[in-house]
């Protein structure tokens, strides 16, 4: 017996992710893959947790029942609040994802750009290496980690389309970078320039797609990035292919982001691998 499995035999260890809803969510499935895979007696599972019952639930963790666990919409940004420490990323971001829970502390921190970062880096090697305008579509939760993501890897400019161009400039005032705010069908006078585009928003899910956004008129080195992984290959990303673009999905984002967390509850750094990404898309495609 190895001493990770003395360990984790004395210890059973407990890890969760919170939302409302959270039926959707992979995460329980996604770390008990590591759990079995890496024969730890653990366990990960999804709460439901109604906006107002938040505060109660960050008491009870201060008990400590579990090691920490995954925050998903919609209390990324109302979890701040809650924690006893927060990571500067997370503070830069005005989000939390990910908690660690140590002497009846309560740490946050944010790793959706970690998930961003190596998912691109992983399905499009080199894909900061010609820096230069970066479209990111939609204004909410999702695009904060985002957009700090491609400040960090020298973006610029980088715009925020969205719909309400008033919930555009207020998350650009809000990160207080250097983000120009327009309303989504100002796409076609920004797309000449753009060395990438992302999808933050949740179009895309269910088939949607975009009205206003053509992407003949980006050139032909850009790459075109959706967060949406059901369907995988969204018709944003799908109109990409035909077009030749570089199309990157979003499930790499959601397998790097869950990464650190489990190695901080659970002891081992996990592997994002080929198999792993198989055995999601075949959980998906069975929904």
């Amino acid at each position: 017996m190895t001493n990770i499995e003395k360990y984790n035999k004395i210890n059973k260890l407990k890890a969760f992710v919170i939302g409302s809803p959270i039926n959707h969510s992979l995460s329980p499935i996604l770390h008990k893959y590591w759990l079995n895979h890496y024969n730890i007696a653990g366990s990960y599972k999804a709460i439901e947790i109604k906006p107002v019952n938040l505060p109660v639930f960050f008491k009870k963790l201060q008990q400590g029942e579990y090691r920490g666990g995954n925050i998903t919409i919609p209390h990324k940004t109302e979890a701040l609040k809650y924690c006893d420490f927060v990571s500067k990323e997370a503070k830069t971001i005005g989000a939390v994802n990910t908690l660690i829970i140590r002497d009846n502390k309560i740490y946050g921190s944010n790793t959706d750009l970690i998930g961003f970062c190596k998912n691109l880096d992983q399905q499009a090697p080199n894909w900061d290496k010609n820096k230069g305008a970066a479209i990111v579509l939609g204004a909410g939760g999702a695009a904060r980690a985002i957009l700090v993501a491609l400040t960090k890897r020298g973006f610029s400019p980088i715009h925020i389309l969205n719909r309400s161009k008033e919930n555009a400039i207020k998350l650009a005032n809000e990160l207080k970078g250097e983000y120009l705010a327009h309303s989504l069908n100002e796409f076609e006078n920004l797309a000449a320039n753009a060395a990438i585009v992302i999808n933050t928003s949740s179009i895309g899910m269910g088939g949607t797609r975009f009205d206003s956004i053509d992407l003949k008129k980006l050139p032909k080195t850009a790459i075109v990035c959706d967060i949406v992984y059901t369907p995988l290959i969204t018709p944003l990303l799908q109109d990409a292919k035909d077009l030749g673009l570089i199309a990157v999905d979003g499930l790499g984002m959601l397998l790097h982001q869950a990464a650190p967390g489990f190695e901080a509850w659970f002891a081992v750094k996990p592997e994002v691998t080929s198999k792993l990404r198989s055995f999601i898309l075949k959980t998906l495609e069975a929904r």
